[in-house]
């Protein structure tokens, strides 16, 4: 296919592309679920996630051949070689832009398992995307305030308990939980007001991930701290889809997670939850060095020409 230039045409095509798939394979995707729902049989629950997730990744890779048939993107990867879809994995990354989801769904999605996120209780009544998330086995959480536990002592430990019970399906079909610990997007303007130490990231938020691996500690023993850098300017999802985005440049590092960390208390003992907050941070501060290494290694694209 002739290569159009980048522009609203491109994200026009894009969106059209997406949007004529989903409603394609969102029947599907409805079936089983209801199948799954119906028949409370392990085996036969198993059998339907392994299929939900065949729907999701065929999903993911029609965009993904979209996107190249549409761009002419610049992936610059590196550490991807030695991942597997049978391990399971914990996926954090540095978040800049809405387009770092299918940026990074891109290069990790024929690798390992399906990405799948933590998501609060109430989204599972979001019209269509809330039935989705459910039959995709997207953990639903339930997280109680301090002023709660203090009002009712016993909802103290419940809400790691019921997001365990939750995570308990992960154990007959391999997962990929995903991440971002910054919590928002990466603006200067947050920078400022975070007092941040770090040049090119926020402050990451430890526990949120402590959470995780304190729910699903035997099942994680992996991170895959994954870094992106778009060389030649910070883009936005609909300049993704336009074909603006020239290069992207991505690290991924697998590192093992300490067992002390895995099903941890975090809330409740603090000696651990310093520890923890001393290693994400070290692993922050090596992202921030990643980072200032690569824009120092890459000649914007607008000089080249």
């Amino acid at each position: 296919m002739k290569q159009l230039p980048p522009g609203p045409l491109k994200g026009i095509i894009a969106v059209l592309g997406i949007l004529a798939q989903t409603l394609i394979l969102f029947p599907f995707l409805l079936v089983i679920a209801f199948l799954k729902l119906l028949i409370p049989i392990t085996p036969f629950r198993t059998l339907c996630t392994t299929l939900l997730d065949g729907i999701a990744r065929l999903w993911i890779g029609f965009n993904n051949k979209l996107a190249d048939t549409l761009h002419a993107i610049d992936w610059q990867v590196e550490g991807a070689d030695d991942l597997s879809r049978s391990d399971w994995y914990l996926v954090t990354c540095n978040h800049q832009s809405w387009a770092d989801i299918p940026v990074i769904q891109h290069v990790l999605n024929p690798r390992i398992p399906l990405l799948k996120f933590f998501l609060k209780q109430e989204l599972i009544w979001v019209p269509f995307l809330g039935v989705a998330w459910w039959a995709l086995d997207f953990p639903f959480m339930r997280r109680y305030s301090k002023e709660q536990i203090e009002k009712k002592p016993s909802l103290k430990g419940k809400d790691l308990e019921t997001t365990r019970a939750a995570c308990e399906k992960f154990r007959y079909t391999p997962v990929t939980v995903f991440n971002f610990m910054e919590g928002t997007r990466f603006t200067p303007e947050k920078q400022a007001a975070q007092g941040t130490p770090y040049r090119h990231l926020l402050k990451p938020r430890a526990g949120g991930t402590a959470f995780v691996l304190g729910a699903m500690g035997d099942m994680l023993h992996k991170l895959l701290d994954v870094t992106i850098v778009y060389p030649d300017r910070r883009h936005g999802f609909w300049d993704y889809l336009c074909g603006r985005v020239q290069r992207v440049v991505i690290h991924i590092r697998t590192v093992e997670i300490p067992s002390q960390f895995l099903g941890m208390d975090y809330t409740s003992d603090e000696a651990i939850k310093r520890e923890f907050q001393e290693w994400i941070a070290r692993i922050w501060s090596e992202k921030d060095e990643r980072i200032e290494a690569i824009m120092a290694d890459t000649v914007p694209a607008a000089i080249t020409r």
